[in-house]
């Protein structure tokens, strides 16, 4: 069975409470088991964490042997060169997600340390996003690139 590592960065725990007109009213805990239900034959596992080193960590952990990572980053997304330097380093891919169009929010966010060493980015289709990296990883992995 192929595994999947749902990791979000800072904030995200505050996901639907946090500004829901930017990202939604929907938590994450209410999102995860519908997203479980659809790749019933996926393992799928969920990390979240507002300190860097604990999404180094998980990275390292998961980075060799699992079939990929949906990593949302939050605001490391623009900061973080150890993240980018972590996920160049390890084999299994990330694809980068974001909840909100990053492109339309402010100038600063338009900028993503880690994209380049990612598989994919997927922005702005709120919480579907994860789904439509889940996605891509699971067919990508069955070659249907």
């Amino acid at each position: 069975m192929k595994k999947i590592l749902i990791l979000n960065g800072p904030n995200l725990n505050l996901q639907g409470e946090r500004e829901p007109s930017v990202y939604g009213t929907d938590t994450f805990q209410d999102y995860l088991p519908r997203l479980q239900k659809l790749y019933s034959d996926v393992e799928l596992h969920y990390f979240q964490s507002n300190v860097e080193g604990e999404l180094i960590n998980k990275l390292h952990e998961v980075g060799f042997a699992w079939h990929g990572v949906v990593l949302n980053a939050g605001g490391y997304t623009h900061t973080s060169v150890a993240l980018h330097d972590c996920i160049s380093a390890i084999t299994t891919p990330v694809v980068e997600v974001h909840i909100s169009n990053i492109y339309s929010r402010e100038t600063f966010r338009h900028t993503s340390l880690i994209s380049s060493v990612c598989r994919g980015t997927i922005s702005g289709f709120g919480l579907d996003s994860y789904r439509l990296a889940v996605d891509a990883l699971v067919h990508q992995e069955a070659g249907e690139e």
